[in-house]
């Protein structure tokens, strides 16, 4: 059994810029009229296997100090913002990392919010507190409900640090009670597997006489899912009781096809290849101990990048736009043998904004959209600066991008982007023996590189 872990609580410096506090106390009076200011702090929390010396702890604090200094109440309802409980946030890993560069016997280190919220009280008399509905209704505004838990009051930031079982590996009896087995499956487990797919997978277990287990069904859900399949745009369609020749994805492939002059590569990989030129590169002349540098001809070709990131931009506008951004980043680096990404760009299609103070005349019929929605705003006004967040911290400029405001009523019917387009997308180079992978052979090895995430 391992010891308990040693745990220091730092007060960090603002969380919230004047202009985030103003516009975040609007949505939180829409919710709870009664709340007149919001402050917020960030807190830091570190663990490790022993007591830090004064010397480390002073590190530490010091690592953490961004130079700014918290001057906000100290009082008021408290609502704590933290990564996801058991989970390791991206944050963590970054800071973690340079803390261990650093010298510090760290375990880890996680950051929170501390929001303070200020109340109106009556003629002469204090404050009504927040009753639990009250405090729900601002928190649930405050957290973004998948990456993030909520708590309210500053110690159970503690249980970031609790160890987190292994859960046992399930298995649904497919055998035993069919489709009823996977039906339930495909709620409990949130797989969102349509008819047919129940029915595919029925037969194909059937056929094998075993029970799925639930790892294999989620493996399912994620590989056959329309982010990974593209199924709407591979799927047959109909226009005016006439079939089409090609699928939408066909019609885009089929430009390339009839036109590939120019194409190193193109739907084979994780981004496309366009033929380059010479270059110079300064590289070591060979990899050994302290190698020579010096300028090396070779070719060089240009890889690009474009995909969509709507949902998670939907749902909540930074990291969904991040991670839109980084996972466009993975792609361009796994091209081939090795890539290099260089400038990323970022674009965003969005109903009205409906700016605070202004009555457009084309924004008179705007309808509602679902309550686990951002508005068109809130995804403007969050969703770049994630986008361009994630390209910094990589270290590669967004240099593009476009965005676009769409609503109209079209025949009775009130059109628009109210599920946000979010793209993602860049441009990297790649050696010219580097443009395409080498075929692996049953068993080879393979060896996982790379830090913890969300677990």
């Amino acid at each position: 059994m391992s010891s308990p872990l040693h745990l220091i609580h730092l007060e960090g410096g603002p969380a919230l810029s004047a202009f985030r506090a103003t516009s975040l106390l609007q949505r939180l009076r829409e919710r709870v009229s009664r709340v007149s200011a919001v402050h917020a702090r960030h807190g830091y929390w570190a663990a490790s296997d022993a007591v830090l010396p004064q010397a480390q702890h002073d590190k530490l604090k010091a690592l953490l100090d961004n130079g700014e200094t918290y001057s906000g109440p100290t009082d008021g309802a408290l609502i704590v913002v933290m990564p996801r409980l058991g989970t390791v946030s991206p944050w963590a890993s970054k800071a973690t990392d340079i803390a261990h560069n650093c010298a510090l016997p760290v375990r880890r280190i996680e950051r929170v919010t501390e929001f303070r919220l200020q109340l109106e009280g009556g003629f002469l008399r204090s404050a009504k507190p927040l009753n639990d509905q009250e405090l729900q209704a601002c928190a649930e505004l405050l957290h973004d409900r998948m990456t993030e838990s909520v708590a309210f009051h500053i110690e159970a930031a503690a249980h970031l640090f609790d160890h987190q079982p292994t859960q046992p590996m399930a298995h649904v009896d497919v055998l035993g009670s069919g489709k009823a087995a996977l039906v339930q499956a495909n709620t409990e487990f949130g797989l969102a597997l349509s008819d047919d797919e129940i029915d595919y997978l029925l037969d194909a277990f059937k056929a094998l006489k075993r029970n799925p287990t639930d790892v294999e069904l989620m493996m399912f859900a994620q590989a056959n899912s329309e982010h990974c399949r593209h199924k709407i745009f591979n799927a047959r369609f109909t226009i005016d009781g006439v079939a089409q020749e090609h699928s939408m994805f066909q019609m885009i492939r089929h430009t390339e096809k009839i036109s590939p002059q120019g194409t190193i590569s193109a739907y084979s990989d994780n981004a496309a290849v366009m033929q380059g030129g010479a270059i110079e590169r300064w590289a070591p002349r060979s990899f050994t101990n302290a190698p020579v540098y010096e300028a090396r001809a070779e070719t060089s070709h240009v890889l690009m990048k474009v995909e969509t990131h709507n949902h998670p931009t939907a749902i909540s506008p930074f990291p969904g736009a991040s991670t839109g951004a980084g996972g466009e980043i993975r792609d361009e680096g796994a091209v081939g043998r090795g890539a290099r990404p260089k400038a990323g760009l970022t674009g965003f299609s969005v109903s009205n904004l409906h700016l605070p103070g202004l009555q457009e005349p084309w924004e008179q019929h705007s309808t509602s959209k679902p309550e686990h929605i951002a508005s068109a705003l809130q995804i403007m006004t969050e969703g770049p600066l994630g986008g361009a967040a994630f390209n910094n911290e990589f270290g590669r400029p967004n240099l593009g991008g476009y965005f676009r405001v769409y609503e109209q009523q079209v025949a009775g019917v009130q059109r628009g982007y109210h599920k946000p387009i979010m793209i993602a997308g860049g441009l990297g180079a790649v050696s010219d023996g580097q443009t395409h992978k080498n075929p692996f052979a049953a068993g080879t090895l393979l060896i996982q590189l790379g830090g913890p995430g969300m677990r």
